[in-house]
């Protein structure tokens, strides 16, 4: 049987020896979370799944769009004998949501998380050679305060709400590493000193260790360093990139360099090796712009939500994942908002070798907190800040990303309480910049801004009409952006409170980060749910009239450092996107391309 989604899950941190878990596994549905008290653990279980496609997708063989409480995984695996001497790591991409693990009986590890990897240690639990029964429980609810994006809290999809995910989703594998062993790398470009600096955290210490990183490009090595390793549990070099040898990572030119990095012991050998790649660039704020290696780039982006028809939010294989980004520059885009979902690390992998801009997106949204009647479900807390956080550590070293959004549309207007949305996003602002000073970040895209001094500041406008988007953004040369409000929301009248939502512009680059939506598919059917926003074109040319006259709208303001059109694909009812959901093509490109690719009135200066 081919294994499905084979390839090396985390490409920015690669060892040789690895093997891939993914393909068939035991499978039960424990539709009342009591599988640990019937034995579950202990006993074979009824169905099979095709590990990483969730039960949710037709890809996995179970197909059950009904709420999962809690599935259960089982199967035996050999670790190979070959890696006598090391520790072996067993590799979640991702589980959604509140994972346990076991190996023969033996709890080894557990993460509450859907879209974050974690790994677990077997040491003392199994070891080279071994056969072992590996058995996870994932647990997901509708209910109750979780960071789930574009998962249904009803029974089906509806609106701009899709299918859930539950279970196993990204790739699951094994890694033996040594007992003192690298960890994931943070790799810096510097720019104005012709640098990448690397910051390689290991597992611990030795007396003597020195750790060594070379940076090669295609004519071979650029530069070497090396320090030592016995001092610091994340000790720090340089690699200096010369003149003649510095190609910089640019939107349509992605430049990268190798990066071999060796831990050394008292003798020089190898303790441990892994092979990674930085791009040189920069981004900076000027003023209302924001620069890319020191060049104004308007920000052409595309709301990307990475669904696909059989795998929800699993892409069906590598290809795709590179598919949907070539989609994206056909179609004039040079980037994506990656929205509501945190991607699987390969199409950050992709998008750094195509040249492809990424705003990095957590999963959560609607937050909101108005009041006693409003429900928990949509009620963040401290595990969004402990969550994101992994993401970032994740993504931290990926030169497509330039932008990061922990929040997407909170609701909540400006009262004197200061609530527990107040307290979350400052504090997934502070984290995110605390772990990342090299980057702009948008404390939530859309709606209640709270982070005072925050990088960017946008807003989301679905208006159809383009004199009427020309009117609302007007004020934005005098320092009054259009504020999303709770005019039109449905919100009941004794929650809004204080009609803003949003605290004060401070002259921040700002951008639309949601506009269009132009609902498109005249082959709906009378009684299908299909929709987009406003009102459907009546005809193709007034379509493409429209496309064109919204994007003029943005593209001519000297004050909008981008902008991000909804959407890239169709998503089941919701029928907006450049390409239908199984990704054919619903336009002519030649059009939709010329309709971005004038200079925008921030490049001209």
């Amino acid at each position: 049987m081919t294994i499905p989604r084979s390839e090396y899950p985390r490409p920015q941190f690669v060892r040789e020896d690895w093997l891939c878990l993914n393909g068939e596994w035991q499978f039960e549905i424990d539709q009342g979370d009591s599988g640990l008290e019937r034995g579950l653990l202990q006993r074979e279980l009824k169905e099979r799944i095709l590990v990483p496609f969730c039960p949710e997708a037709e890809r996995s063989g179970i197909g059950n769009h009904d709420f999962l409480e809690a599935v259960w995984y089982r199967r035996e695996l050999t670790i190979p004998a070959a890696w006598d001497g090391r520790r072996v790591l067993l590799h979640f991409q991702a589980v959604d949501y509140d994972a346990t693990v076991w190996v023969d009986g033996v709890e080894v590890g557990r993460h509450r998380g859907g879209f974050s990897p974690f790994s677990c240690d077997l040491h003392g639990a199994a070891a080279p050679g071994d056969t072992v029964t590996l058995v996870v429980r994932a647990r997901d609810t509708h209910r109750g305060a979780q960071p789930r994006g574009k998962q249904a809290t009803a029974f089906g999809p509806q609106g701009a709400i899709y299918v859930r995910t539950t279970g196993i989703w990204q790739s699951v594998w094994l890694e033996p590493v040594p007992e003192i062993a690298l960890r994931r790398p943070r790799l810096t470009p510097d720019l104005a000193n012709s640098l990448i600096r690397l910051e390689q955290p290991i597992s611990g210490n030795r007396p003597c260790m020195r750790l060594r990183a070379t940076l090669r490009d295609a004519e071979g090595v650029v530069s070497e360093a090396e320090c030592a390793a016995d001092l610091d549990l994340a000790p720090r070099v340089d690699l200096p990139i010369p003149a003649q040898r510095r190609r910089l990572w640019a939107p349509g030119d992605p430049q990268l360099y190798d990066v071999d990095i060796q831990l050394l012991d008292a003798d020089g050998k190898a303790v441990d090796e892994a092979r990674s790649y930085a791009g040189l660039r920069s981004v900076a704020i000027d003023g209302v712009a924001i620069n890319i290696n020191g060049e104004t780039v308007f920000q052409r982006l595309v709301l990307d939500q990475g669904y696909y028809p059989d795998g929800i939010m699993t892409a069906p294989d590598d290809d795709a994942l590179r598919a949907d980004i070539e989609l994206s520059l056909a179609a004039g885009f040079n980037g994506a908002r990656l929205h509501q979902k945190v991607f699987e690390e390969r199409f950050l992998y992709h998008a750094d070798r195509l040249g492809y801009l990424v705003w990095g997106e957590f999963g959560d949204w609607g937050c909101r907190q108005m009041g006693p009647l409003d429900g928990e479900h949509q009620r963040p807390g401290p595990d969004y800040v402990a969550q994101w956080l992994e993401v970032l550590e994740r993504d931290y070293s990926h030169p497509c990303i330039v932008g990061w959004c922990p929040l997407n549309e909170t609701w909540q207007s400006l009262t004197d309480r200061i609530t527990m949305l107040d307290d979350v996003t400052q504090g997934m602002y502070l984290a995110t910049k605390a772990m990342d000073s090299t980057r702009p970040v948008l404390d939530a895209s859309g709606y209640s801004h709270r982070v005072r001094g925050a990088d960017v500041y946008d807003s989301h406008d679905y208006s159809q009409d383009p004199d009427d988007l020309a009117r609302r953004h007007a004020g934005l040369a005098e320092g009054r952006p259009y504020e999303n409000s709770f005019e039109g929301r449905g919100i009941p009248q004794r929650y809004r409170g204080n009609a803003r939502w949003s605290i004060a512009y401070a002259g921040q680059p700002y951008f639309v980060s949601e506009f269009g939506g132009i609902w498109w598919n005249p082959a709906a059917a009378e009684d299908e749910d299909s929709w987009g926003y406003g009102e459907r074109p009546r005809d193709i040319e007034e379509f493409y009239d429209r496309f064109e006259r919204l994007c003029a709208v943005l593209l001519d303001d000297v004050n909008m450092f981008g902008y991000c059109y909804t959407q890239l694909t169709d998503i089941l009812q919701e029928q907006n996107g450049i390409y239908t959901y199984d990704r054919r093509v619903k336009f002519d490109m030649v059009r939709i391309r010329a309709a971005q690719q004038r200079p925008a009135a921030i490049e001209r200066g």
